[in-house]
């Protein structure tokens, strides 16, 4: 049986980083959430932040763990499955990679000891700044990595001697044109998941009767963050898909399914795209929107995929559909913030039992709109790893067999498939116990003023106990 090496290759990163990046959608957001709570905590001596803090510390130290595990395989790659791409890149992205492992990934995991650990150890307002540390830490993690993603999508600042990038520019290669754009997008949507995963558990919380005020300082608290947050990432979309106009053309061509160049162009709402007949089947269109829309004029020129040469063309289904997921799960996600603040107008926000219910429900949309923007950025960016300049299939490692990376990938499919499902059955059990029961089991009160919530519980964690 021939087993090709690249496309195994490509589903093996795809299954491996589309795993991982699960993780930092949820963790990005929560490092910044636990923060504000310490800060909360310690500016109000009010006890139910720090209960609250306490509950999602112990969630986010499971996530942070598999987040770790999962992510030292992505590097790892690069030498057994893309050694050609590693050694073009090298010059270039591997500066990158280490300033994220200097600025970011040692920052988070010198301070994540003294958030899990430090509750008796030191004082609030150093359990607050370890907080904070964690939170920049995050951030930076996500600079580095979106400006190396970035920068394989539009590469700038660089050089090529004998088949090798090397930097010009350092500017121009960390901020390089789509780079903006793409790291406020990210960060926002990870911003937006992990606030409705904290919508959801404390409607949960709330319709279950546990932790019935630790469940509605989440329930408000997610909402407002959400009510600023998601508008503004529609907008901020609305601004990367101006950019990936003007230096991916052919990308925007796949995502709207657009055959031929045209003025005026119709908002393609749903199709079939029938890439060997190079046309859609059942379209549902908008005369005049897509126009408007992606160019922000009535009458602008979309570029259609007929324009380019049939191999540097990418695959239209995977970023066509992804993106009208994307884009539906943030309608859904607009219509319940608005709802949301609708029942809080008329004070029923904690009444109204069917809203609590859509909030739970609501949970995995972030997640969801993750992966179905990720796969429309990096299949809409085939057939290149760096756009333009090196294409995947002369990135892979030369001696690579096929039946080499079908055994690697057997091998990830098995051990993420038993990770997560442990990982969740983890953090699902904290959730049902509730912040209330937490905080018994872990803390003790002094004068008024929580002094040390977390250490047994933190002790347990790290043995892959939840008691």
């Amino acid at each position: 049986m021939d087993l090709d090496p690249v496309f195994l290759s490509r589903l093996q990163f795809a299954w491996v980083i589309g795993w991982h990046i699960l993780l930092p959608a949820f963790t990005v957001g929560m490092a910044s959430f636990i923060a504000l709570l310490e800060g909360l905590s310690l500016a109000t001596a009010r006890d139910v932040y720090f209960r609250v803090s306490t509950f999602w510390i112990k969630i986010f130290s499971i996530a942070f763990g598999m987040g770790v595990v999962t992510g030292i395989i992505m590097p790892f790659q690069f030498g057994t499955n893309w050694s050609r791409y590693a050694d073009a890149t090298s010059n270039v992205l591997s500066p990158l990679f280490a300033y994220e492992g200097l600025t970011a990934f040692f920052l988070e995991a010198a301070f994540l000891g003294v958030l899990l650990f430090g509750r008796q150890l030191v004082p609030r307002w150093a359990h607050f700044v370890a907080a904070l540390m964690v939170a920049l830490g995050t951030l930076f993690s996500s600079f580095w990595i979106l400006s190396a993603n970035s920068w394989m999508q539009t590469p700038a600042g660089y050089e090529i001697i004998d088949g090798r990038f090397f930097p010009k520019d350092w500017v121009e290669v960390i901020f390089n044109p789509s780079f903006p754009f793409r790291l406020a997008h990210t960060v926002v949507a990870f911003y937006i998941t992990c606030g409705f995963v904290v919508l959801g558990v404390g409607a949960y919380l709330m319709r279950h009767n546990r932790s019935h005020l630790e469940g509605r300082t989440m329930l408000s608290m997610a909402l407002w963050l959400l009510t600023v947050l998601v508008p503004l990432q529609m907008f901020i979309g609305d601004q990367h898909g101006l950019n990936t106009r003007e230096y991916q053309p052919a990308k925007l061509a796949a995502i709207e399914a657009r055959w031929e160049t045209g003025r005026g162009i119709p908002l393609t709402l749903f199709a079939i795209p029938d890439e060997k007949a190079g046309k859609n089947l059942f379209a549902i269109e908008v005369p005049w929107l897509g126009s408007l829309i992606l160019t922000h004029e009535l009458d602008g020129e979309v570029k259609g995929l007929n324009d380019f040469p049939a191999d540097q063309r990418p695959p239209v289904a995977p970023p066509f559909f992804g993106f009208r997921i994307m884009v539906g799960c943030g309608v859904l996600m607009l219509c319940i913030v608005l709802f949301g603040g609708w029942l809080r107008w008329h004070g029923r926000l904690d009444r109204t039992r069917a809203f609590l219910l859509v909030c739970q429900c609501a949970i995995p949309l972030g997640f969801i709109a993750v992966i179905a923007g990720w796969t429309t950025t990096e299949v809409g960016r085939q057939p290149w790893t760096v756009f333009g300049l090196l294409r995947t299939s002369d990135s892979v490692s030369p001696s690579l067999t096929g039946h080499d990376v079908a055994f690697s990938l057997l091998s990830y499919m098995i051990v993420y498939l038993i990770i997560y499902p442990v990982g969740v059955l983890l953090m699902v059990r904290l959730v049902r116990k509730g912040p209330a029961q937490a905080e018994q089991e872990g803390s003790q009160v002094e004068g008024g003023r929580p002094e040390a919530p977390v250490l047994a519980g933190a002790v347990g964690l790290a043995k892959g106990e939840v008691r």
